[in-house]
């Protein structure tokens, strides 16, 4: 299962992956080796000690973007975290979400964006979240059957 969905100024990417939970959970608060394993990741940098939680704040570069700095605002362990960023003029919510299905784990992957900037270049900056989504998607499903396999 693949798709996007569009609601406003809201993304959402699903992909179904055959992995285990727990594998997909560990590759994805892992955010130190994203740009191992995602081309939509350049660099992260972790701005706190400390296993990943509420509060862990990390500086990331993204291709296009300036660098940014993500802090986490809600945690649900094994299941989901969400973190914001403020950039160019807009706030930006991203919410990684994983749950257990028959096959494996399906991710979701969700961005919301507020803010005049992105009101005003909503249709460049959808076409461009849109397609990030879908890689860093396809990317996590990627590397998550690899080392599901090992």
């Amino acid at each position: 299962m693949f798709g996007c969905l569009h609601q406003g100024m809201k993304l959402e990417n699903v992909v179904s992956m055959d992995a285990p939970s727990s594998v997909a959970w560990s590759v994805t608060i892992d955010i130190e080796r994203w740009p191992q394993w995602t081309p939509t990741v350049k660099s992260v940098r972790r701005l706190d000690d400390g296993p990943f939680g509420c509060g862990s704040a990390a500086l990331i570069k993204q291709p296009g973007l300036p660098e940014a700095k993500w802090v986490v605002t809600a945690l649900v362990p094994g299941e989901q975290f969400t973190w914001e960023s403020r950039i160019l003029g807009m706030r930006m919510i991203a919410t990684h979400e994983l749950s257990t299905k028959d096959t494996g784990t399906q991710s979701v992957l969700r961005i919301e964006l507020s803010g005049i900037v992105a009101r005003l270049l909503w249709p460049v900056i959808s076409s461009l979240a849109r397609q990030s989504l879908e890689r860093e998607n396809a990317s996590l499903k990627a590397r998550c059957e690899s080392l599901a396999t090992l």
